[in-house]
């Protein structure tokens, strides 16, 4: 009883000190002695407000919301001061043989409106025609492009650095196949002439049956010089005068377009001969030996010559593809006909059968063959001297 009289008594002033300290805690948070007595300046990041504000903060740039691409969005024109025509393969298709229609309406393999150039349905034709006489860039002629990127060479020196280019560019390729040379590969090409000053080129397939078509077109395109060849590999040499940051532009394609609708190749009879005759020659020439079997992405240089000296012996002559596809052996087909010259019998059972005509003559200037030490700067004319001729020349 006595204990909780006392709790009752000193309650009020248990109470009445805790107020006490509680008023004199807040005071003396606002109000510090301190400073008075030692003249303490508290630091700016303890006071409540800065003494010397930022009066132009820097504010981050916000950025820009995400907009996900669309169609409607008008893209930027790609301008190509190339002279030639873009085609899908250079090599394979020929600007002298017009086809007879389009396999699809006609859609720019380039992107709808990335190209300042209308596709026809078979090439993108240049801008100016004036350009296609005046050579690389439209600044200079084709001799003097050449003349521009190379200095004259004596041909021991030119044979010597294609060899060295030949073992220093074995990592450095690219490779023609059944579409010969495509237009994108031009791209790759310059790209590979960053790093080194030429690139090796293997050719497979039916390409190969016209190296000559091959070594031209890739000098007229890539405005580069063949320094060596050996059946179907080639070193492509840039140039001394080479500017890579000069390059040309060459916008890629971006599908492979439908090749077009050609005349056929084989005809329901031959000119000249009759439906009974057409028939009989048909046979007899799926029942001639075979003069050869061609393989699968192999390399047919010699097949030209090979026909025609057959042509000497037999009228007909009939060549084994077994195993090749169908549009390969057509294509071969269709460059025999033109290199030879002969007419196409049949294709059937995986076979290509070739008559020689009526009024067959040999060729007289039968030089086929390209030696490893011509520059192809003449196309239309080929070099019918040897190693030996060359070497006399020089000396």
């Amino acid at each position: 009883m006595f204990l909780t009289r006392l709790s009752r008594h000193k309650l009020p002033r248990l109470t009445r000190h805790l107020s006490s300290v509680t008023t004199t805690t807040n005071t003396g948070a606002s109000y510090s002695k301190l400073r008075d007595h030692y003249s303490f300046k508290p630091p700016p990041s303890l006071s409540p407000t800065p003494q010397n504000p930022n009066p132009n903060p820097i504010k981050k740039k916000s950025k820009p919301k995400y907009r996900p691409p669309s169609s409607l969005d008008a893209p930027k024109k790609i301008r190509s001061n190339l002279p030639f025509d873009f085609r899908y393969s250079y090599t394979e298709s020929s600007p002298t043989v017009r086809p007879i229609g389009l396999r699809e309406p006609k859609f720019s393999p380039f992107g709808p409106g990335r190209l300042d150039r209308e596709w026809t349905g078979v090439c993108a034709p240049a801008v100016d025609p004036k350009a296609r006489s005046e050579g690389f860039g439209g600044e200079v002629s084709s001799k003097s492009k050449q003349e521009a990127n190379f200095d004259p060479f004596s041909m021991v020196l030119f044979f010597s650095f294609g060899v060295t280019c030949l073992v220093l560019c074995l990592l450095v390729h690219c490779f023609v196949g059944r579409d010969g040379l495509t237009h994108n590969m031009l791209n790759d090409i310059h790209n590979h002439w960053k790093h080194a000053e030429a690139t090796r080129i293997r050719c497979l397939g039916v390409p190969t049956v016209d190296m000559k078509n091959v070594c031209t077109q890739l000098e007229d395109k890539t405005s580069g010089q063949i320094i060596f060849r050996h059946c179907g590999t080639l070193v492509l040499y840039r140039g001394r005068n080479y500017n890579p940051k000069k390059r040309p532009v060459v916008p890629l394609m971006m599908w492979r377009p439908h090749e077009p609708v050609y005349p056929r190749l084989i005809k329901t009879t031959i000119d000249g001969l009759s439906i009974e005759e057409t028939k009989e020659m048909r046979k007899r020439g799926l029942a001639v030996p075979a003069l050869t079997k061609l393989a699968k992405n192999g390399y047919y240089g010699s097949l030209v010559p090979m026909v025609r000296d057959a042509f000497l012996v037999s009228e007909l002559v009939r060549i084994d593809c077994k195993g090749l596809e169908k549009s390969d052996y057509k294509k071969i087909g269709c460059k025999l006909r033109d290199l030879v010259p002969c007419v196409l019998v049949t294709f059937e059972k995986e076979q290509i059968v070739v008559w020689r005509g009526k009024d067959y003559k040999p060729p007289v200037n039968d030089a086929y063959f390209l030696t490893h030490r011509e520059s192809f700067d003449n196309p239309e004319s080929d070099s019918d001297c040897s190693v030996e001729e060359r070497d006399s020349t020089i000396h």
